[in-house]
C-alpha cells in the first residue's frame, strides 16, 4: 500500500493547534484534546476510530480473539470514553484506564459495575493492574517513539502475558511525531523489530476513505517487547 496518505482527523487538528499544545506535558496534552473534542467526532471524544461505525468488526471480533489466546481478564489502556466497548459483552473482567481524568470520572459513572471498573493510569510510567491481556487500541499511533519505549517497559513489568496494539499491517516504514500527532505504525519495522503478531483483527477501517484499510489489532506477547 502506498504511503503517502491522506492525514485523519488527528493530525490535521493537532497540526492547527500545535504552538499552544507544546508547552504540555503529555497528561496535559491529551486533557486538553478531550476537554476541546480536537478529534472532532460528534458521537466519541476518542475520535472517529470509535464510533459504532468504524468498529463493527472489532466488536464482533474481540471477545473471539480474547478467547482464543486464552485472556481471562482484560486492561484496556487508553479506553477512551469507553463508547464501542459498551456494546461488547467480552463476557471477562475489564479495567479500563486512561491518562484523562476527566473521561475515567466519566465512565465510573456511566458503566461501572462489579466486573467492570475504570482507573486513572499513565501507560508510559503508572504501575499497571494484574490482567492476562492489555488492549492498546489508538494510542501508541499518538506518542513519539520515546514515549512509546517508557510505554513497552512499562507493560513488560505487568503481569500480562499478551498485548494487543494498533498496527498497519502494510504500512512500508515509521516515522516520530510529537505526542499528540497521529501517524500511522507497523510493529514489526524499525525502531521496534516485534516479530510477527501471533494473532490479528482486521478492523475494516474506512477512515480517509479506507486509505487506512490495513489498520488492525496485533497481538503479541509481552516478552517480545524486551527487544524493542
Amino acid at each position: 500500500m502506498d504511503d503517502s496518505r491522506p492525514n485523519v482527523v488527528a493530525q490535521q487538528r493537532f497540526a492547527q493547534n500545535r504552538e499552544r499544545l507544546a508547552p504540555l506535558d503529555l497528561r496535559e496534552r491529551f486533557e486538553q484534546i478531550y476537554s476541546e473534542n480536537l478529534w472532532s467526532s460528534e458521537e466519541s471524544r476518542s475520535g472517529e476510530g470509535s464510533t459504532l461505525s468504524e468498529t463493527g468488526s472489532l466488536r464482533e471480533g474481540l471477545p473471539r480473539l480474547l478467547a482464543d489466546i486464552g485472556a481471562h481478564s482484560l486492561l484496556d489502556i487508553p479506553c477512551g470514553d469507553f463508547h464501542w466497548l459498551s456494546a461488547v459483552d467480552l463476557g471477562i473482567p475489564y479495567i479500563g484506564a486512561d491518562i484523562v481524568s476527566g473521561l475515567v470520572a466519566q465512565n465510573r459513572e456511566r458503566y461501572a459495575r462489579p466486573d467492570r471498573q475504570f482507573l486513572h493510569l499513565d501507560l508510559t510510567r503508572d504501575p499497571l493492574p494484574p490482567a492476562d491481556a492489555i488492549l492498546c487500541r489508538d494510542c501508541l499511533v499518538h506518542l513519539s517513539y520515546a514515549n512509546i519505549a517508557l510505554a513497552f517497559e512499562n507493560i513488560r513489568r505487568s503481569e500480562a502475558q499478551f498485548v494487543i496494539m494498533t498496527t498497519f499491517l502494510e504500512l512500508g516504514a515509521n516515522r516520530d511525531i510529537e505526542d499528540g500527532d497521529w501517524r500511522p505504525l507497523n510493529f514489526t519495522l524499525h525502531p521496534f523489530h516485534l516479530p510477527p503478531p501471533v494473532a490479528v483483527l482486521i478492523e475494516g477501517c474506512q477512515e480517509a476513505g479506507g486509505a487506512y484499510r490495513d489498520k488492525a489489532l496485533g497481538v503479541w506477547r509481552t516478552a517480545a517487547l524486551r527487544g524493542a
